[in-house]
């Protein structure tokens, strides 16, 4: 996830549902807002229909520092994107900044690596290339019959009297 110059962010990482989690006190951090504006875009984003509330809010305990355990509303990471693209701040411009780089390299390159990611799930990983390469070893071995399909019809097409 995008880090913020101003200091690191912990969030709440949910690997069964691909999602980081955070409080809106952490997203106003993130991005350098008042709570009071990372609610309002919130809420616009909810009553505009861009995201559903339920599928994007979780309400997690934790302990508070008088040792109480309190519900505490968290938002995901589509939750976090979406607020990064409306909020005005410079923290907020670097961090769209940031996401277009990596949604951009996604779409020219067709994919992206976060080495952070690789490192923490290294296992993980050897399995997700071990995927690709077969993937890709499937294109091949169907671009191989294409050509030769291809060679055949061209070849009763043109063939010479």
């Amino acid at each position: 996830m995008y880090q913020a110059p101003n200091g690191a962010i912990e969030l709440r990482g949910d690997a069964s549902r691909d999602t980081i989690w955070a409080t809106l006190y952490q997203i106003a951090k993130i991005f350098g807002r008042d709570k009071s504006v990372i609610s309002r875009h919130l809420t616009n984003i909810f009553k505009e229909g861009e995201l559903r509330r339920d599928s994007v809010v979780a309400k997690i305990a934790t302990t508070a520092t008088d040792g109480k355990t309190y519900q505490v509303e968290h938002y995901n990471l589509d939750a976090i994107i979406s607020v990064g693209y409306r909020v005005n701040s410079k923290t907020a411009t670097k961090f769209r900044q940031w996401a277009t780089k990596i949604l951009r390299q996604h779409i020219t390159e067709g994919y992206t690596v976060n080495r952070n990611q690789i490192g923490a799930n290294y296992k993980a990983f050897m399995k997700t290339v071990s995927e690709v390469l077969g993937y890709i070893r499937n294109v091949f071995k169907d671009n191989e019959i294409e050509k030769k399909q291809y060679a055949k019809n061209a070849y009763c097409k043109f063939r010479p009297l």
